[in-house]
């Protein structure tokens, strides 16, 4: 079974600003979600990949884009990112009622996300 994208994040320090942007040019439905500080944003049509807009956290939360790959065990896709010379730049982290994710940089310094929906 392969692993594939299921989530997007745009990571803005204006997140209002951005929504209202998406939202005026593609029609995205973008539902604030006060407690979370978090925008879930619902892209439309069949196939797609929905996603979110949020302020980044202090630390290390670089660029402004993040994919999240879908993947069963955290820890387990986190030991196999260090042996193939990738790095962990946020640790597991609980998303309270929905899953769990994590924060990898590639050997060319990419960004990307895993999660681990909840079960």
């Amino acid at each position: 079974m392969g692993r594939p994208v299921v989530h997007w994040e745009l990571w803005s320090g204006e997140p209002e600003k951005i929504s209202d942007f998406y939202r005026k040019v593609f029609d995205w439905e973008i539902r604030h979600l006060p407690d979370l500080n978090y925008r879930m944003v619902e892209t439309g049509g069949e196939g797609g990949i929905n996603g979110g807009i949020m302020t980044p956290q202090k630390g290390p939360w670089p660029g402004n884009l993040a994919l999240y790959v879908d993947v069963d065990d955290l820890d387990k896709y986190a030991g196999k990112i260090r042996e193939a010379g990738g790095k962990i730049v946020v640790d597991k982290m609980d998303v309270p009622g929905v899953g769990q994710l994590a924060l990898f940089e590639d050997p060319d310094g990419r960004v990307l996300g895993m999660w681990k929906k909840k079960e």
